[in-house]
């Protein structure tokens, strides 16, 4: 009987070593996530102190780019409000009936002009409209009339967004030259579509 408890014995030890083995696997696995976390956490960490630091030039050299300065960033991405329609208005007549239908599209200065447009919305349409229908359709047919026509829109939205001071007389008022002022909100109108029928 001694014998057979014994083999009893030896046959009941093999079940614990696979519960043995699960605990193994289950520590390595947790093993591999913490190393894995851990070096996530250290290259993410690693990034950010060198972008925070103050002291040092290279902090410096950092924050400048970011910063935009009056004359304008020119390597930073540009940014454009389009109005949701385009404009149809009939132009001033001279023989015969024409129409003109365009598209429009305003480059801002940076993105935070992009919000006051938004607000101005009604007002600017009314104003570019106005300015459409002053036109004839000969002055437009040309490369340097469709150019007169963006730089008049670009005043009259930058006028409306930034009112010049009521001291300034009109004949300084209407002086514009073929690029804005560099703090001007908007910076160029380009037209996406441009049909006169």
């Amino acid at each position: 009987m001694a014998e057979a408890k014994k083999a009893e014995t030896e046959v009941e030890a093999p079940p614990p070593k696979p519960r043995g083995k699960l605990i193994l696997f289950i520590a390595i696995g947790v093993l591999v996530l913490v190393l894995i976390g851990g070096g996530a956490a250290y290259f993410l960490m690693k990034k950010k102190p060198a972008a925070e630091s103050v002291d040092g030039e290279e902090a410096t050299s950092e924050v400048k780019p970011k910063k935009k300065d009056k004359k304008g960033d020119h390597s930073a991405a540009p940014s454009f409000y389009k109005f949701d329609k385009s404009f149809t208005v009939k132009l001033q007549t001279e023989q015969q009936e024409a129409y003109l239908q365009a598209e429009v599209q305003l480059r801002v200065l940076d993105a935070t002009v992009l919000e006051t447009l938004k607000q101005f919305d009604p007002e600017l349409k009314h104003r570019i409209m106005l300015v459409l229908l002053g036109k004839k359709a000969s002055d437009l047919v040309t490369a340097p009339g469709v150019q007169r026509l963006s730089i008049d829109i670009r005043d009259t939205v930058n006028n409306t967004l930034e009112p010049p001071p009521p001291n300034k007389n009109k004949a300084e008022a209407k002086e514009s030259g073929e690029t804005a002022a560099a703090d001007a909100p908007v910076q160029a109108v380009l037209f996406t579509s441009f049909i006169i029928q």
